[in-house]
Parts: C-alpha cells; sequence; structure tokens
C-alpha cells in the first residue's frame, strides 16, 4: 500500500465521510493503510475539523512546491550542518548555534538527516547517548590513607560550586601499558587541558606538569580538586608553585572514595576524550601534537550550558 494520495483519493476520503464511514473502511476502499487516512484528515482538515478535498489537496501542493508551510531547507545550510557535525558538534549544539543566528533548525531534524545518509559517515561523529537511571548517591566516608595532609572536599568553600570562574577539577586518563595524560578543567566553563605525563603517574611530576600548565591562568585559578589518585600525592607542591605572595591559598581538594560524580565535569570531559584517545589505545600510538589538537576541537566546540559559545571564548572572555 502507498502512502503517497493523490486528489482522487482525497475525493474519496471526502465522500467517505460524507456517508459516515469509518476510517479503516475508507483506508480499504482507497486501498492505503488506516494511520494514512487518519493522519491526511488532521493533516488538511478545515480549522472547523470539516475535510473539503480540493482545500486538501491545495494544501498538500502548498507544502510540496515550496510555499508556506515548507520546512525544506537549503542545500547550503545542509552543507554547513554536514561541516558541524563533521567537528563532532551534536545535533542540539547544531541547532542552538543556528537559532542564535536567526536559522531555526530544531535537533531532531537534524539527527533525521543523519539518520538518511547512507554513506554512515555522518552516523560515526554523534555523540554516544548514555542511558543510566538516576539513583541517590549515599555519602561514604573516604578510605584514602595513601595521601599525606590531603584537604577533603568537605572543606570546599561553598562557593566553589561550579558557577564562579577559577575552579578547576583535574585527573589523569591511562593506558594499558602505564601510560598516562593528565586532563584539567575549569568548570563554569568546561574549557580542558591536557598534556602526556612523560614519567607516567610518578607524583612530583605530575605535580610540576600542573603547575606548568596553570601557571599562565594562576592570577584566576581558585581551588583544584581531584581523586586520590597516587598521581596526586605531591599535592602540596601544586599548591606551592600556584599560590602568588599574600594572596590565598590554592587549596588541592580531594574527593571521597568511590564519589566520581563529586568531579563531575572532568569524568564528563574525559568521556569526549575517548572519543578520540580511545582506552584500549597505546598512548605512544598519538603525538603530542595530535593530543593538543583534541584539546583545541574540544574547547571549540559550543556548549548548550555556556548558550551555545564555546569554551575557549567564555574562558578567555575572562581575562580581557
Amino acid at each position: 500500500m502507498s502512502n503517497q494520495l493523490i486528489e482522487a483519493q482525497r475525493y474519496e476520503i471526502y465522500l467517505g465521510l460524507k456517508r459516515k464511514w469509518s476510517r479503516t473502511r475508507i483506508a480499504k476502499e482507497i486501498g492505503v493503510c488506516t494511520s494514512t487516512v487518519c493522519r491526511e484528515i488532521k493533516r488538511n482538515a478545515k480549522a472547523d475539523g470539516s475535510y473539503v478535498w480540493k482545500q486538501a489537496q491545495a494544501k498538500c501542493d502548498s507544502r510540496k512546491h515550496g510555499f508556506k508551510g515548507n520546512h525544506r531547507k537549503p542545500q547550503e545550510l545542509w552543507w554547513r550542518i554536514d561541516r558541524m557535525i563533521e567537528e563532532d558538534w551534536s545535533p542540539a549544539q547544531i541547532a542552538g548555534v543556528l537559532r542564535k543566528e536567526g536559522t531555526h533548525v530544531c535537533k531532531q531534524t537534524i539527527y533525521n538527516h543523519v539518520h538518511a545518509d547512507r554513506t554512515g559517515k555522518l552516523a560515526g561523529h554523534m555523540p554516544h547517548e548514555l542511558k543510566y537511571n538516576r539513583r541517590a548517591r549515599r555519602q561514604r566516608p573516604t578510605k584514602a590513607t595513601n595521601i599525606a595532609n590531603r584537604t577533603g572536599i568537605h572543606e570546599r568553600p561553598a562557593e566553589a560550586d561550579g558557577k564562579r570562574f577559577g575552579d578547576w577539577e583535574m585527573d589523569t586518563i591511562v593506558d594499558s601499558y602505564g601510560h598516562a595524560i593528565l586532563t584539567l578543567t575549569e568548570r563554569s566553563t568546561n574549557f580542558i587541558l591536557m598534556e602526556r605525563l612523560r614519567e607516567g603517574r610518578k607524583a612530583l611530576p605530575t605535580a610540576k606538569t600542573v603547575v606548568r600548565l596553570l601557571f599562565p591562568y594562576r592570577t584566576r585559578v581558585r581551588t583544584i580538586t581531584t581523586d586520590n589518585g597516587c598521581e596526586f600525592a605531591a599535592h602540596r607542591a601544586i599548591t606551592e608553585g600556584l599560590t602568588r605572595k599574600g594572596h590565598e591559598k590554592i587549596v588541592v581538594y580531594f574527593t571521597d572514595s568511590y564519589a566520581a560524580w563529586q568531579k563531575g565535569a572532568i569524568e564528563n570531559a574525559n568521556k569526549l576524550i575517548r572519543k578520540y584517545i580511545p582506552k584500549k589505545a597505546d598512548f605512544n600510538d598519538f603525538t603530542d601534537a595530535y593530543i593538543k589538537k583534541v584539546q583545541h576541537k574540544i574547547n571549540r566546540r559550543p556548549r548548550e550550558k555556556l548558550n551555545f559559545d564555546s569554551p575557549k571564548c567564555c574562558f578567555f572572555r575572562n581575562f580581557d
């Protein structure tokens, strides 16, 4: 059965309704599905609910030929959307940026465009949709004993809630061969920094790398939050390296054990990074230039929480 109605079928629908036939009987008479008849009546009926075949045909023709009601987009727009997809932007990010420019394309339309791509190339750039159930998180006392003089997250100022600028989170991603990459993110802008740790997860070299990466921005660094990994045992060296004379100490705060959600910003950043540096990969296969390229690419990507601005723009705006 075809779902594309012609003028003669619309006339038969009109007659069937006049005879008070059921939708199912009308569908059988004209050789289409019942749902097709129901959809036709719903889409092309008059404002008062009555169905007149000539007016229904006129509505259909107007949509088909690009008059009022047509939602087809120009090829130039789809070309641009394809380029955004190839930059690994999500449909929500693309729709948000276009909306700011005055062009309205809903994210579902972009998803439909991706599904219609028979090559499958566009689908490869789509982010994974994470399905999970939110459960109440039970507070557990930390069991960490490997880090001397640690300051727990419950002592962190309440103002460090991810809304003000200058609160950072840090972590490492590791491969199966003992190689590691340090990752940092500024919580309010989601701006990330990342660099290979050439001596693996040794504490003092890690601390020196943290200081070197954050030193250009230290005037605006307020807090750093991380987990209880052994690579962060030299946290005092980070505090000493970043704190300016006469200013408040930049303290490194540690999350509770089994509480990755207490540093959710860096966990989310790591998921984005893993798209380009997979878990099973050998980090030695990636050059330093490639790692920086990943950093820049993620920092250029618009975010919904930033009103579809990019982390890079929002971050450096705080230094104007």
